[in-house]
């Protein structure tokens, strides 16, 4: 039986390995017996939870050797465990076969173990008689729980002084460390007086980014897209903005930005971003195949740092409706480039050309788009854009044949605040673009809005269910159907059934006209028969 208070157990790690290596694997564990005393359901659900002696069990361990090493390591792991819940005089039991597991030499291991008896008695959860760490930085918070009277969570002492370190670390001074700890419990009354004190160290500036780990990417470059101010005052934050800029290029399959160990007279810290670049290049394609509307060739070929300065390079090809009925073969072939750290670290700059063929059954389109624009990441969560678009279609009716070009310039803002991009179970992700547009010959002028917003909303263990609901409205002002091309029109409708709950809505101002036979089109998936729109 073994009583912790402030001091651990010493493994005679050599010697258990000598007798490990010359031990063969025999039965394993028959019986594991485990019992808490004077704790309530939470605490014996915590400590089954840290056991290395239940979770070896449940994985069916068949290695005496490796069991009695999870007997001997366990009363550190339980005692960790009863420290978190603020319990300094626990007592533990280990034994094996009958014998106290800390007792049993370590050349003396068994070759064979029938039977584990585990029992813990808890103790009383203490409260903090003194609660108490300084010196503390301006605006400093501190654990609300961290007080006298509450619960002496070994975490909560952690967070503190984490809080307290951080704190300092926020203003500039990047070596502040906890310098002293004293820790007194007190087991007659169950109580823990707690007192750190902080070190802060002087207020440091950053030193020029040092690189590393880099193959094709230019120093230069990434100096330039990680956008740590040199010179200026040492903050955390702009430590973590750097490494986010460097890891959204797409450039690097790792990004670390480490501080000096040492401070280069007067106050300078330098930095080195320790990087590994991924392969530069992908290439991707995929086959679609639908009863109706018949199969699809899709593909792309990306270049991630096509000039050594981060330039994201994509190719995207579409064959799309081979076979479908009522319409013929679509194709389209786009070239996009990014460049992230343009006119400033946040800022991407976009270039786009995309040419194609749409063959409808309402219309033959060819058409070319192009566009030049800007991102900006206003924080993780929000980005804003602004371009310019110029579009180009040559659009075949049955009864005539129409040449549309225009200008746009559209603005837009993404929020994005998803647990996951690609599987999200919490959160909500908002979109919204407003373009203005100006028409050329029998192009009419107008404006066109978008918004689509999601969220979702998880359920159960691990979000097992998940709710998920999407709204979306479009429109176009200021403009008359007949004189936009299709792709400057919005069509609505679908299936009986969708999963999930999806608004969509969608409205135009028709200008002098009045209704078309367009609008039937546009509107029959919404006022007609379910099924029965176009999709």
């Amino acid at each position: 039986m073994q009583r912790f208070t402030h001091h651990g157990l010493g493994i005679a790690a050599l010697l258990l390995a000598a007798v490990f290596a010359s031990t063969g694997p025999v039965k394993a564990l028959d019986q594991l017996d485990f019992k808490v005393e004077g704790g309530d359901a939470e605490v014996e659900k915590a400590l089954r939870s840290a056991s290395l002696l239940v979770a070896a069990q449940a994985e069916g361990s068949a290695n005496v050797q490796d069991l009695f090493a999870s007997a001997r390591a366990e009363y550190q792991q339980l005692e960790g465990a009863l420290y978190a819940m603020g319990r300094y005089s626990g007592v533990i039991e280990i034994r094996i076969d009958g014998r106290e597991v800390a007792a049993i030499p370590p050349l003396d291991a068994p070759k064979s173990i029938k039977k584990i008896s585990l029992r813990v008695v808890p103790g009383p959860a203490f409260k903090f008689s003194r609660a108490e760490v300084a010196p503390l930085a301006a605006d400093t918070k501190l654990p609300k729980t961290y007080r006298v009277g509450e619960i002496a969570q070994s975490a909560i002492i952690s967070s503190a002084a984490s809080a307290a370190v951080d704190g300092w670390r926020a203003v500039g001074h990047a070596k502040a460390e906890v310098t002293d700890q004293d820790l007194t419990a007190d087991h007659r009354t169950a109580m823990l007086a707690s007192s750190l004190r902080v070190t802060a160290g002087p207020r440091l500036r950053f030193g020029p980014l040092a690189v590393t780990g880099q193959e094709r990417m230019r120093v230069n470059r990434i100096v330039k897209i990680a956008g740590l101010p040199s010179g200026e005052q040492y903050s955390p934050k702009e430590l973590e903005d750097a490494e986010e800029r460097l890891r959204r290029t797409g450039v690097f399959r790792s990004v670390a930005l480490e501080e000096d160990a040492a401070i280069t007279a007067p106050d300078i810290l330098g930095i080195t971003a320790k990087l590994a670049e991924e392969k530069p290049r992908r290439l991707s394609f995929g086959v679609e195949v639908a009863s109706s509307e018949g199969a699809k060739i899709s593909g792309y070929w990306l270049h991630r740092n096509l000039f050594g300065g981060g330039e994201r390079f994509r190719v995207d090809g579409e064959i799309a409706q081979i076979g479908a009925q009522g319409s013929g073969v679509d194709y389209a072939l786009g070239f996009k480039i990014d460049r992230p750290a343009t006119l400033s670290p946040d800022t991407t700059a976009t270039a786009l050309l995309r040419i194609g063929h749409t063959d409808d059954a309402d219309y033959v389109q060819d058409f070319l788009e192009t566009r030049l624009g800007f991102t900006q990441y206003l924080s993780r969560e929000i980005t804003a854009r602004v371009g310019l678009e110029y579009s180009q279609y040559r659009v075949t009716y049955p009864a005539s044949t129409i040449n549309f070009r225009n200008l746009a310039l559209p603005v837009g803002v993404n929020w994005d605040r998803r647990n996951s991009k690609t599987d999200a179970t919490q959160g909500f992700y908002v979109d919204a673009e407003a373009a203005p547009f100006l028409g050329f010959g029998t192009s009419d002028s107008g404006f066109r809005l978008a918004v689509d917003a999601r969220a979702y909303r998880g359920f159960g263990a691990n979000d097992r269910v998940t709710i998920a609901g999407r709204f979306q409205a479009k429109g176009v002002f200021g403009s008359s159907i007949s004189n936009l091309p299709p792709d400057f029109l919005f069509y609505s409708g679908g299936g009986r059934f969708s999963a999930g709950a999806t608004l969509s809505i969608a409205w135009f101002y028709l200008g002098h006209d009045g209704p078309t036979q367009r609008w039937h089109r546009l509107f029959g998936g919404i006022f007609g028969s379910a099924g029965q729109g176009d999709g």
